[in-house]
């Protein structure tokens, strides 16, 4: 009985949750190897009084990423989750190489490098999409904050893996240490690939499509109680029912029906906060950061991303760790308000104590990133993963990827203008701001989802649409 039971499970929930999340590993690589590619590749290319082209260079994977979410999205809800996050790696692979042998043609290798990491982005944009809505269709409700925290924990492990490539590498000669920093990008690229060549698609996926056998088959390799099983598939096939009875077509207005508008609100909300607050500012610039600081050169504080890359791992872990024990809600705003202060501080002592310590800027963004960390960094991709309902799932997930991609291109884009023009106290005291009235709004627009089915999620925002219907002025 034992041997039949393990022919027929073939795949084990280990694997699966691992490469399911595994598309993080090309998110985080990608967000941090420029952190030290940038320092080489302005020297090479005589690029440090080129703040504009700079906030190019590294911001066009970001604006490449606005387009491949809500490609991903749109295209994932027609050929399922897992053909999707297949081709995003193919496509991170070629661009990835294409990066690292970057022509040098004098200004025009600049545009070239811009033109290429866009469509790169295109790649990062969809697995940013895609993996939070896999995970979450595979996880069961009770540990789905815990398990989708896995893409979290995977994009800090690809960030810290570049920063820590980025200084294993930095002796060499400047034009290879930078082209080798962004062409290994394609080895992760390579892995996922290969990892999801054996994944399922999506049970709530093959039920959309009619494919209860295999929508079954899938299930029993992730539940381990057949009743769990038969409760699952029953309660997805009612919502599925529902929507056909309806005879729904979904389509770009139908997010902001009154059925679906409080639920995309939020979802898009928190993805757009999460960027505007700033983090990617830390992320893409420490050195340059450091250096404005304390004077030293950039490509010397190649161990500052290290150390930012050691606290967001850690950070991740204890997400895991706490993920199911404590409110989606209660922790996006503690963790904000915490993030906010970080950033007001150093501008209030700065301008009571003109002479700070210059490193005491440093210091608290350390702050930030810890609790940014296991807070708004895993948090905004969970909720993205369980807030949106069946029909609309891969669409507004595409669309709350696109507009958490805007806000890390904006960031990305303006920041070195930004500390060209003013202190970087006071263009952190901004981001302050911005993290202060995120609170407001998961205080104010978020509903709670710990422990809620995805279908309990929608019927949460389906009443709430009800009664904004009913009375317009609430």
């Amino acid at each position: 009985m034992n041997v039949m039971a393990k022919a027929k499970k073939k795949i084990s929930s280990a694997f699966i949750y691992f490469f399911g999340s595994f598309g993080g590993i090309l998110f985080g690589y990608d967000i941090g190897v420029m952190t030290g590619a940038l320092p080489f590749l302005q020297a090479d290319w005589h690029l440090e009084n080129a703040a504009s082209l700079v906030g190019w260079i590294t911001s066009a994977v970001m604006f490449g990423a606005i387009f491949g979410g809500a490609l991903a999205g749109q295209l994932s809800d027609k050929f399922g989750r897992r053909k999707m996050i297949l081709m995003s790696a193919i496509v991170f692979m070629i661009f990835s190489v294409l990066s690292g042998v970057s022509p040098d043609i004098g200004e025009a290798s600049a545009y070239y490098l811009i033109i290429v990491r866009m469509f790169l982005g295109l790649a990062v944009g969809a697995a940013s999409a895609l993996v939070p809505a896999y995970m979450s269709e595979m996880a069961p409700a009770k540990a789905r904050g815990r398990l989708s925290g896995l893409n979290q924990t995977m994009i800090v492990s690809g960030m810290l893996l570049s920063y820590v490539v980025d200084f294993l590498l930095k002796d060499l000669p400047g034009e290879w240490a930078w082209r080798l920093m962004l062409g290994l990008a394609a080895v992760p690229a390579l892995i996922l690939f290969l990892g999801v060549l054996r994944l399922p698609e999506s049970p709530r996926f093959l039920l959309r499509k009619g494919d209860e056998a295999q929508a079954r088959k899938v299930l029993s390799y992730i539940r381990k109680n057949p009743a769990e099983i038969d409760q699952e598939l029953a309660s997805i096939k009612e919502t599925a029912k529902e929507e056909r009875q309806a005879n729904q077509k979904t389509s770009w207005s139908t997010l902001f029906s009154s059925k679906y508008r409080y639920l995309v609100i939020a979802g898009v909300g928190v993805a757009a906060f999460q960027q505007f607050q700033g983090a990617n500012a830390i992320f893409y610039y420490i050195p340059l950061i450091v250096q404005k600081a304390t004077g030293q050169a950039a490509s010397s504080n190649l161990m500052w991303p290290i150390v930012q890359g050691i606290i967001l791992v850690i950070g991740s872990l204890v997400y895991m760790w706490i993920a199911d024990k404590f409110n989606r809600r209660t922790l996006l705003m503690v963790g904000g308000a915490v993030m906010g202060l970080s950033f007001i501080l150093p501008a209030v002592i700065n301008w009571m104590m003109p002479n700070m310590n210059p490193m005491t800027i440093v210091v608290f963004l350390c702050i930030y990133v810890a609790f940014y960390s296991f807070t708004w960094a895993p948090l905004t991709w969970v909720l993205v993963g369980e807030i949106f309902p069946l029909a609309i799932r891969g669409r507004a997930s595409g669309l709350a990827s696109s507009f958490n991609w805007i806000g890390s291109w904006l960031v990305g884009l303006i920041f070195p203008i930004m500390t060209a023009c003013m202190p970087q106290e006071a263009v952190f005291a901004i981001f302050g701001i911005i993290c202060i009235l995120g609170v407001i709004f998961v205080k104010t627009c978020v509903p709670e989802t710990r422990g809620h089915t995805l279908e309990e999620i929608e019927e949460q925002g389906t009443n709430r649409g009800r009664v904004k219907a009913t009375n317009p002025e609430n």
